[in-house]
């Protein structure tokens, strides 16, 4: 007989598939990155981006799985390290979007396309630092197990996994509505300086959330 421990209460499950959904629909980090690579390079360099932030997403789930959820959230001191790293890398990509023009900006004849493995990269680092995921990981996830269950860090990494399976769907649908921005984005040079504030306003402000959240 198929062991299916790992598996939570399917109550469970469907309070975790809204919560997840309410979360992957909330505007973010990873949200701006997916709109910004689609304007500037096309489909292919969203789902780039896409594919870096469910790569995070994996390391994530892992990471809860491993039991580094419970950890960051009982020591003062490495959840501090985090909130602080993620928290300068964040405003380091706003600080570029002023300086430099944000991933909003379409590349000239004169400024090559960001590759593929860049934009990946991109979204793996972005995803990894994302105040809402982490917060995600670290202190809600874990609410939808139960620490004393033997299966608890496997059924941490199912329901990690199960959060980036709605979330694939949900950013394709975005990346592909996205695309129909382009032509806009290319003939407006002040939308795209617009675009470029917004996305360092959007990124300094999660910044500030991630150091200011509070460990448990």
């Amino acid at each position: 007989m198929l062991n299916l421990e790992f598996v939570p209460p399917l109550q469970t499950i469907a309070l975790f598939s809204l919560a997840s959904l309410i979360l992957a629909l909330t505007p973010g980090p990873d949200m701006a990155l997916f709109l910004a690579r689609t304007v500037s390079g096309g489909r292919s360099s969203g789902f780039a981006a896409m594919f870096g932030a469910s790569t995070g997403l994996i390391i994530h789930a892992l990471l809860a799985g491993l039991g580094l959820s419970a950890l960051l959230a009982a020591s003062a001191t490495a959840f501090f390290i985090l909130k602080i790293i993620g928290g300068l890398y964040l405003l380091w990509l706003a600080y570029g979007a002023i300086r430099h023009g944000s991933a909003f900006s379409v590349d000239g004849p004169s400024s090559p396309q960001q590759t593929w493995l860049a934009t990946f990269l991109t979204g793996l680092g972005i995803n990894l630092t994302n105040p809402k995921v982490i917060v995600f990981f670290v202190t809600f996830l874990p609410q939808f197990i139960d620490a004393n269950d033997p299966a608890a860090s496997a059924q941490l990494l199912f329901l990690g996994l199960f959060f980036l399976l709605i979330g694939i769907p949900t950013n394709a649908v975005v990346i592909l509505i996205a695309e129909r921005f382009t032509n806009f984005m290319q003939s407006s040079p002040k939308a795209m300086r617009i675009f470029d504030y917004g996305f360092a306003g959007i990124v300094t402000a999660f910044a500030l959330k991630l150091v200011l959240t509070q460990g448990r």
